[in-house]
């Protein structure tokens, strides 16, 4: 890659970084950036989810006041992720991805109508530690490690549900419990997936970056505008990819 593609994918990682820490959507700003340096789209989503990976660690050391005490809690949530999202990368590697591409949009509606009008805290899966809570989060961070556009906000739109947190504390759970699911999930395309090492260096570098940037400025934002400018935003990016796997 030259000069030029190394700045531009730093900054795309960066914005991403930002945007993913503050609407939970990344991948809408990174995945589209890959595709336009010119990878095939297998080479850009693999490539984008081992860059994801330090995105998690920049938003984990901006987000230290709103994960204070939590340690136990994001263990707990995190077996699960950590296990759906090698269940999810296996299936990538596997089989042709065209079937869970049409069910994505789908599911990113459900979710964005979720976070707009989310239930309360446990209403529906038992409280955090309910099978159905469980199994909710098992099957987010499967679609994580299998596709991941748009992951960010279906593991909001369940941690809404499942935790009695303000959304900026449940955002910075989301951030940590969602890199665990990328990183096993990193771990697999970077052993067997067609990975563009060049391209995951200046992006995964902007994804710290943007990372470290992000929490400060989801900290300012009132807690139903930080919820409702996922759900817009989640809706926006349900329209694009139904158009994309559909027309």
């Amino acid at each position: 890659m030259d000069v030029a593609q190394v700045l531009g994918l730093l900054g795309a990682g960066t914005l991403a970084g930002v945007v993913g820490t503050v609407v939970s959507l990344a991948s809408i700003v990174s995945y589209p950036a890959l595709l336009a340096f010119g990878l095939p789209p297998l080479t850009a989503n693999v490539t984008n989810t081992v860059a994801l990976t330090f995105h998690g660690v920049g938003a984990v050391l901006g987000s230290r006041p709103e994960l204070a005490g939590q340690g136990g809690r994001v263990l707990r949530l995190g077996v699960m992720t950590l296990l759906g999202g090698a269940v999810g990368s296996a299936l990538l590697l596997m089989t042709p991805s065209d079937t869970f591409e049409a069910i994505a949009p789908w599911l990113i509606v459900v979710a964005s109508l979720l976070l707009a009008r989310p239930p309360r805290a446990g209403a529906g899966f038992g409280g955090e530690d309910g099978w159905a809570a469980r199994a909710a989060l098992f099957g987010v961070a499967v679609y994580i490690g299998y596709f991941g556009a748009a992951g960010g906000i279906l593991m909001f739109a369940v941690l809404s549900a499942v935790l009695d947190q303000t959304p900026v504390r449940v955002n910075a759970i989301k951030s940590v419990v969602s890199s665990m699911a990328n990183g096993v999930a990193t771990i697999g395309f970077a052993l067997f997936g067609p990975v563009e090492w060049s391209a995951v260096a200046p992006l995964s570098l902007g994804f710290f970056l943007g990372g470290l940037l992000g929490p400060p400025i989801a900290r300012r934002l009132p807690g139903r505008a930080l919820r409702l400018g996922a759900a817009v935003c989640g809706l926006l990016v349900a329209i694009k990819l139904g158009f994309d796997a559909y027309a």
